[in-house]
């Protein structure tokens, strides 16, 4: 399996390369900065320099094409202001998609956040236009004819993946490991459940490959 991973150099997406290589799969990260390379190397996964923020379709069309899956796990980041939680968490995602369908990628995974559905639609705030990003991001692709997966994690965290998550379509607000979430999506590339699907998911007691059933 081929995946093409948006925000290749991210904490989530090295981890999810890694679990991608580790299976034998092929793991593509799109990356802005060259210097990542080795870091998604290091990983098991190829890098492509390109800026979903500047990229023309047809070259993003041409990064996924041939790909099994696509993964949307960029974000502007931490610091970062609220154009670019626009440019980049709402209209990057939503680039991914149109290069996907272009091409007929029919698989995409979506990194989005919990309660992204209950930004405050009138705040400055640069928290809440994050949020609001996501959700537009999520709402077009829920609109799509793909087979997305919308996984909205709590509060990240770089403690140790545990593979035991709580994982249904609202859960009560926690935190999650970011090992944990790559679990996840490394679980429903494979898992035709999870098809059309969007679901919060936090630390909990079941088992990622259980969990992943709906």
């Amino acid at each position: 399996m081929r995946v093409v991973i948006a925000g290749g150099h991210g904490r989530i997406a090295l981890l999810l390369e890694q679990c991608l290589a580790g299976g034998g799969d092929e793991a593509v990260g799109i990356v802005r900065n060259p210097a990542h390379a080795a870091d998604l190397a290091a990983a098991g996964a190829t890098a492509v320099v390109a800026d979903l923020e500047t990229s023309r379709l047809d070259e993003v069309a041409e990064t996924v094409a041939g790909a099994d899956a696509v993964v949307f796990a960029a974000g502007a980041g931490p610091g970062s202001g609220a154009s670019r939680k626009l440019t980049v968490d709402r209209d990057a995602a939503i680039l991914l998609a149109d290069a996907a369908a272009a091409v007929g990628v029919r698989r995409y995974l979506m990194v989005s956040a919990m309660r992204a559905d209950e930004a405050d639609p009138d705040s400055d705030d640069v928290f809440q236009i994050y949020l609001r990003a996501k959700a537009a991001a999520d709402a077009d692709l829920r609109g799509r004819d793909l087979d997305w997966t919308i996984v909205r994690p709590g509060r990240l965290t770089d403690d140790p993946g545990t593979g035991r998550v709580r994982l249904a379509d609202h859960v009560p607000y926690g935190e999650v490991p970011r090992a944990d979430v790559a679990a996840v999506l490394a679980g429903a590339l494979t898992q035709p459940a999870t098809i059309r699907r969007q679901f919060d998911v936090v630390s909990g007691d079941t088992p990622v490959e259980s969990a992943l059933r709906l």
